[in-house]
C-alpha cells in the first residue's frame, strides 16, 4: 500500500479534509522550500501576499511599520499552512504563529525547516474544527491562503475558520475565482503550457467566486471588505496587487469589537 493510499484511508471525514487533496500535497511535502521545485509559483507569489498581510495588520491594529518586528504581540493562525512559507515570515515579523495543516508530512517539513532557522512556531497536524473542539483561544489574525479550494466543504470551512477570529481581529482569505480566465491561466496555462505546477494541482470546479467566500464569512459574523485582485506580470516575472479579481484574489474580513 502506498503512502498516499494510507494517507487517504486514515483521514477522518470533516469539512476541512478532502482526502485526495491532502494526499496530493503530502506527496510533494519535501519540495515546499525548493524555490525552483513544484512550489516555485508560490515562492514567486509569496512577496506580494506577505506585504499585503503585513500592511493590513499594521493598519488594522495601529502598529508601527518602522519597527523591525511590527507584528509583535499578535497571535496569528495560518490554517492549511503547508510547509510554512507564510508562517516563517510572520514569525520573523514578531508574531506568535500557529500553523495547522491536515497533512502530517507537510507539518514535519515545516517543523524541520523552522528549527533549522531557529524559529519557534507552533505547528500542528490537524484541522480548523479540531482547533474549535479543543477549545483553542481565538486569534488576532487567521490566514486562510490558497486552501479553501482544496477542502471538502468550503462554506463550512470558512465558517469554522471565522469562528477562530477574536473580536477586533481579522481573516485574510486568498483563493482562485471560478471564471473562464482563471481556467485558462491557472489550469491550462500554469499546469499544461508553462508547467509551473504539476498537472491536477487544481480542480476548476473547486474554485470560488468572491461572493462564495464572502457570504459564509458574513454569516459567521465577519464584515468583508471588497476583494483585492492579484495579477501576474509576465514581463517583470512577478506578482502585484491589481483591480483584476478574475483569477487570484484576497478577501479581508473583520470581526467587530465586542460592544462595551
Amino acid at each position: 500500500m502506498s503512502e498516499n493510499t494510507e494517507t487517504r484511508q486514515n483521514l477522518p471525514r470533516t469539512p476541512s479534509i478532502d482526502a485526495d487533496e491532502v494526499a496530493k500535497f503530502s506527496a510533494m511535502a519535501a519540495d515546499w522550500w525548493d524555490p525552483k521545485g513544484k512550489f516555485k509559483p508560490l515562492h514567486k507569489f509569496n512577496p506580494v501576499r506577505l506585504n499585503f498581510i503585513r500592511e493590513t495588520a499594521v493598519n488594522r491594529f495601529g502598529l508601527d511599520a518602522s519597527q523591525r518586528k511590527p507584528l509583535s504581540g499578535l497571535r496569528i493562525l495560518d490554517i492549511g499552512c503547508g510547509g510554512g512559507l507564510v508562517c516563517e515570515p510572520m514569525a520573523r515579523l514578531g508574531a506568535s504563529v500557529t500553523g495547522v495543516d491536515a497533512s502530517e508530512a507537510n507539518i514535519k517539513t515545516a517543523i524541520t525547516h523552522a528549527r533549522e532557522g531557529g524559529l519557534d512556531i507552533d505547528y500542528r497536524a490537524g484541522t480548523a474544527e479540531g482547533l474549535l473542539d479543543g477549545g483553542t483561544e481565538p486569534f488576532d489574525i487567521v490566514l486562510n491562503l490558497e486552501v479553501v479550494e482544496h477542502v471538502a466543504d468550503p462554506a463550512q470551512f470558512l465558517k469554522d475558520t471565522a469562528a477562530l477570529v477574536k473580536p477586533g481581529g481579522l481573516m485574510i482569505a486568498a483563493t482562485l475565482n471560478r471564471t473562464p480566465k482563471a481556467f485558462a491561466l491557472a489550469i491550462v496555462g500554469a499546469e499544461y503550457v508553462l508547467r509551473w505546477l504539476p498537472r491536477g494541482t487544481h480542480d476548476f470546479s473547486k474554485f470560488l467566486r468572491p461572493d462564495e467566500v464572502c457570504q459564509p464569512l458574513k454569516q459567521a459574523g465577519l464584515d468583508t471588505r471588497p476583494p483585492q485582485g492579484v495579477s501576474f506580470n509576465p514581463l517583470a516575472d512577478s506578482w502585484r496587487l491589481s483591480d483584476d479579481t478574475n483569477v487570484n484574489y484576497m478577501v479581508v474580513a473583520d470581526r467587530p469589537e465586542v460592544a462595551a
